[in-house]
């Protein structure tokens, strides 16, 4: 008869295996430090209940499993790391669900409820990790080079339409769409207007209005410091959506990718004529952005063609743009020019 520690021993080593599974694509695919530290400490904590009196290793019986030769086509085969990922993810809360229940057991004794509780916590920390596992290798490069912020007052020499086309032709990869005072209803058909000029040549992102973007079809939302946090406007747009986060320090840079940001905004850089600022977080934390590196950026904050050099020095990547595009006489010359500013960084990373 099998014993209940044989299963509980068997899932054990499923457990560890998984964790594996699940760290090397954080340490190695996405080289994500936070995320491989966060799976080792659950894979270390799970070992550490495991303690030697509890004898598992002798109840062990490899040769004797008849389930060693029970496989199926679909285990035979990956497409992806997608579901590599998801296979590892569901054996590991299937083996962790096993031993919960098999510790329970009244002929085990009390020997063995830490372990039935430790299987149950590790159960629940490993949906958390497996959500973001998942929804990091499932994203998009979000290293845009220059993202238009589009607002329609700013435009004092062209119509907004033809400010977003003359951008999106010269190179802008990416438009924003930042109407602070429009109402929702009119703010939706707008930015449906936006996304079908772009026709995905450039990501579409709504400033502040996760709901607007799920309903434009738009590619992401932009979030300030006391708007949603990414976290709660993640159940909103779900999990392919790009989430961005506007910091102006390492602390809420770490945040935000904490909360499950895919990129930040860096700055405010210099004084803007769009958003009074007291405070200007400046080159000098772009610099411990970059050195950081923990998420792709766009600088912004009063950027222009004749300061952008700075920024490039910097470490600059990418940059967002309002006033210096949407109110210059030749927007498809200025967007040119900062596109071209920002090559030589691309090129040399």
């Amino acid at each position: 008869m099998t014993t209940p520690q044989r299963i509980i021993d068997a899932n054990a080593n499923r457990v560890r295996e998984a964790m594996r599974v699940l760290e090397e694509a954080a340490r190695f695919v996405l080289e994500d430090e936070s995320l491989s530290l966060q799976l080792k400490q659950m894979r270390h904590d799970f070992t550490a209940a495991l303690p030697d009196t509890l004898g598992l290793v002798a109840h062990r019986d490899t040769p004797g499993d008849v389930g060693t030769t029970l496989t199926t086509d679909a285990e035979q085969s990956r497409s992806g790391l997608t579901e590599v990922i998801a296979a590892a993810s569901g054996r590991l809360s299937e083996a962790l669900r096993a031993i919960e229940e098999y510790s329970k057991l009244d002929e085990l004794g009390p020997a063995y409820q830490p372990l039935a509780q430790a299987a149950e916590q590790v159960r629940y920390q490993s949906y958390d990790v497996t959500q973001k596992l998942t929804l990091a290798l499932n994203k998009p490069s979000t290293q845009w080079r220059l993202c238009l912020l589009l607002t329609q007052s700013l435009c004092t020499h062209h119509d907004w339409r033809r400010v977003l086309q003359h951008a999106v032709k010269s190179g802008a990869d990416c438009i924003q769409v930042r109407e602070k005072d429009m109402d929702a209803g009119p703010l939706l058909e707008h930015t449906r207007e936006i996304v079908a000029l772009v026709g995905g040549r450039a990501a579409v992102i709504v400033n502040d209005r996760p709901d607007l973007a799920v309903l434009a079809g738009a590619d992401g939302v932009h979030l300030g410091q006391t708007d949603l946090n990414p976290a709660d406007a993640r159940k909103i747009v779900g999990p392919r959506m790009l989430i961005g986060v506007s910091t102006s320090s390492l602390d809420q840079a770490e945040q935000a990718k904490a909360d499950g940001a895919d990129y930040c905004g860096v700055g405010p850089m210099f004084p803007t004529t769009t958003k009074h600022k007291p405070d200007l977080a400046g080159p000098t934390y772009l610099r411990g952005f970059v050195q950081w590196d923990g998420l792709p950026h766009l600088v912004i904050g009063g950027v222009t063609p004749t300061n952008i050099r700075e920024l490039v020095e910097a470490g600059g990547r990418g940059v967002a743009v309002s006033s210096a595009i949407c109110s210059a006489e030749d927007p498809a010359a200025v967007t040119a020019s900062l596109c071209e500013a920002l090559q030589a960084t691309t090129a040399n990373k």
